[in-house]
């Protein structure tokens, strides 16, 4: 056994599958940002343009913001936001997706359908445990049932293409 069905390249098939589960995640956001009248095209609002300062910026962004001042010790530009953004988002999915890998020989019992669910749960339930205490997001019950529908939603599309992709390629 070599490529992405041995141990080494575990990570990989989950980085490939948590970046699909990403994409995933964004077109359900995507076709809901564009019924609700947005008019951006898709790689525009997938890239955050117009994303201008950290007041500007996503949760990623928001973050990723916090995290440079932590190591740096000061402020990055206003310029970093929209990469910022960008870094973090898609490192968030990735690094999901290696994690749900590295569960692959238990996951693989439950099979991908479970393992998905359970993927898209434990995201889904981390970004309101990390973002309140970052200051980024309010604590759950804080929001209203629709906004945590939707959110709770799209982590299922990623959860489900997530491990869909990383089983598939990890298959040995």
């Amino acid at each position: 056994m070599g490529g992405l069905t041995s141990i080494a390249g575990r990570p990989a098939a989950g980085a490939i599958g948590g970046a699909a589960g990403t994409l995933a995640m964004d077109l359900v956001w995507y076709a809901r940002y564009r019924r609700g009248g947005g008019t951006q095209g898709f790689i525009d609002w997938e890239t955050a343009a117009g994303t201008t300062s950290y007041e500007d910026a996503s949760a990623p962004g928001q973050v990723g913001r916090k995290l440079i001042v932590a190591v740096l010790g000061k402020e990055p530009p206003a310029s970093s936001a929209r990469a910022i953004t960008n870094v973090v988002h898609w490192a968030t999915g990735v690094q999901w997706g290696v994690a749900y890998a590295a569960a692959l020989p238990v996951v693989r019992r439950l099979g991908t359908l479970p393992g998905g669910v359970g993927l898209a749960a434990v995201a889904f339930g981390a970004s309101y445990v990390v973002l309140p205490a970052l200051g980024v997001y309010k604590p759950i019950w804080e929001y209203d049932r629709d906004v945590i529908v939707k959110d709770a939603t799209a982590h299922t599309a990623y959860g489900l293409t997530a491990a869909a992709v990383a089983s598939a390629l990890a298959r040995g």
